[in-house]
């Protein structure tokens, strides 16, 4: 099926952090918590989805405080640190406001993330995922994580629901 064809489904985006919202690097200094960088055009779309009205999540394996501190700054409520069962995040997330699966896109990765892709609406990752995730996504953005595929995915989805360039979205 034509990926595009769901995403008028969407109400939810769930994202993994490493190598989807960065890069995958990871810069260990002396005692201190790892640093990673995020992509500023991600960061917009981001806060735009939420403040449309979109359920955005995190299910990520880290436990950094710095990345849930910039995520909560962009809007993001639904934070899952220290994941070691995504399928269970995913589960108590459409519980807790009881969505349907056809509703979530989740992007994603790395072998982690391979059940929970297998469970949601929309599957998606990077244009560098590794092999195995790319093989069962029913869409790969053209854009490596940490670039801009998080903003490629909200993008599409805001664009076909109606929802991107409206005027008072427009800052001048």
């Amino acid at each position: 099926m034509n990926y595009k064809l769901l995403l008028k489904e969407i109400t939810t985006f769930v994202f993994d952090v490493d190598g989807v919202l960065t890069d995958g690097t990871v810069l260990a200094l002396p005692n201190q918590e790892p640093i990673r960088s995020f992509n500023s055009k991600d960061g917009y779309a981001l806060q735009l989805a939420v403040r449309k009205g979109y359920k955005v999540a995190i299910i990520t394996g880290g436990k950094s405080q710095a990345v849930k501190e910039r995520l909560e700054g962009l809007g993001v409520k639904d934070i899952w640190l220290g994941a070691s069962n995504k399928i269970e995040a995913l589960e108590e997330l459409t519980i807790m406001y009881g969505i349907e699966s056809k509703n979530i896109a989740y992007m994603g990765d790395d072998i982690p993330d391979y059940e929970v892709l297998k469970q949601v609406g929309l599957s998606t990752c990077p244009k560098d995922a590794a092999p195995e995730i790319r093989g069962i996504c029913g869409y790969i953005s053209p854009i490596n994580g940490g670039k801009g595929c998080v903003r490629d995915l909200i993008e599409q989805v805001l664009k076909i629901q109606g929802d991107w360039m409206k005027k008072e979205d427009i800052i001048w």
